[in-house]
């Protein structure tokens, strides 16, 4: 029987595959170490952010100011057609070039919501902040298209790694996010070298991990494995709804103005009035602490429905920052409220919830599961996995990124290759 050819491409080369190992290394310590010092930096500012704006309630009410100094300085420099995260996801599919100037203007943008009091995370500027400076290194470098790709891939990874100190999550998340189904592991060594330098350098910052201690962990029996499956049904839901949610925020808006001056200030006052009427400062800002309170038993049972509204209305006027902190609280507020009436403790739902509602906004199952190990010190990872799953199966095709591509089906095996929200009826 002759023997089938075999491709060039795929037979064994010491020789390419050794410099193919040296060259991503070395442009993965480069990426790592550069976003990695950019990424602490924009920790260390967030967290002084929130401890001023704590110390002086008063900046709340300078709010509509921040969003115009916003608004102007995207105009100023020529970004008001700015997409986020999207453009990074383009970026990587495509090879469409990011423009540097991105950098400074979330950094800056993100600062001012969160010292002003705007409910946002701090994830999708540490993508943007990630993806540009290492587009801005590739093409500094000359690299060829489909090493552009990875190498901003590497930049989401040291970004996202620099801010939360889960390297591993962030690599395989850089990976994952853009096509769900379909993974570039061309990309692994350097996104996990990147992931893990970046880390280092945040914590010779003296930054911590984000990490939390969960308590009352059950044993997998049968009628645990059958709550955790609802309780995944339902975290998949609140997902759907809470990536619909940012959706209408936006939407809002337009109904009443598409001028982003009376948009920014509008959104603003319509954040000052809410925080005043509710009588608390937990919806604004990223909601770390409250996460920690709802992770030790303690939440209020609308939590997670409010910081959804204000992050909504928060984003949607034009303010900056994520969703996935947002998502956390989400996650860990209704988890701690909801599970009891499960069976299982307020403590592990709201880490069960946590990843589960992660997972149903970004269609990350993969990069869901080792976070929970991460952040969790993997603490229940069974129940965790199988929370993940099914909240991804029953999540739907929504996302908080329209530029996402899910190129498999959940629900059976064919391929789709459909933009996130344009496959809810396949």
């Amino acid at each position: 029987m002759p023997e089938l050819p075999v491709s060039p491409h795929i037979r064994f080369s010491l020789k390419r595959n050794g410099t193919a190992l040296v060259k991503w290394l070395c442009l993965a310590v480069l990426v790592g170490l550069t976003v990695g010092l950019v990424g602490s930096l924009f920790h260390i500012v967030l967290e002084w952010a929130t401890e001023t704006r704590t110390a002086h309630p008063w900046l709340l009410y300078l709010l509509p100011v921040a969003g115009l100094a916003i608004v102007g300085a995207y105009r100023l420099l020529d970004m008001s057609d700015d997409k986020g995260t999207e453009m990074v996801l383009t970026a990587i599919r495509s090879g469409q070039p990011m423009r540097l100037r991105t950098a400074p203007l979330i950094f800056f943008a993100t600062a001012l919501t969160h010292l002003c009091g705007g409910s946002a995370g701090r994830e999708g500027a540490a993508l943007q902040l990630g993806g540009s400076i290492s587009d801005a290194i590739g093409k500094l470098l000359r690299l060829k298209e489909g090493d552009e790709k990875i190498i901003t891939m590497c930049g989401m990874a040291a970004g996202f790694s620099a801010l939360f100190g889960t390297p591993v999550s962030a690599a395989v998340f850089a990976m994952e996010v853009e096509r769900i189904g379909v993974m570039q592991y061309a990309a692994i060594v350097p996104c996990l070298v990147a992931s893990i330098l970046a880390s280092g350098v945040a914590g010779a910052f003296g930054i911590s991990a984000t990490g939390f201690t969960v308590t009352d962990v059950p044993e997998m029996t049968l009628q645990t494995l059958a709550v955790i499956v609802a309780f995944g049904v339902l975290c998949g839901i609140l997902a759907n709804l809470f990536c619909r949610a940012m959706g209408l925020g936006g939407a809002f808006y337009r109904k009443i103005t598409d001028n982003p001056w009376l948009k920014v200030v509008l959104g603003g006052c319509i954040i000052i009035a809410l925080t005043l009427l509710l009588g608390t400062r937990d919806y604004n800002g990223a909601g770390m602490d409250v996460i920690q309170r709802a992770l030790e038993g303690e939440a209020a049972p609308l939590a997670f429905v409010l910081k959804i509204a204000f992050t909504a209305l928060t984003l949607g006027a034009g303010y900056k920052g994520g969703e996935i902190v947002p998502s956390f609280f989400v996650g860990a507020t209704f988890g701690c409220v909801v599970a009891p009436l499960l069976g299982l403790s307020s403590s592990f739902g709201g880490a069960l919830a946590m990843v589960a509602v992660f997972c149903g906004v970004t269609n990350s199952p993969m990069t869901s599961i080792l976070l929970g190990c991460e952040m969790f010190t993997g603490v229940g990872l069974e129940p965790i996995a199988l929370v993940v799953a099914v909240s991804f199966m029953t999540s739907g095709y929504h996302s908080l990124y329209h530029q996402q591509k899910i190129a498999y089906s959940k629900f059976q095996a064919k391929q789709i290759d459909t933009f996130s929200g344009d496959g809810s009826d396949e």
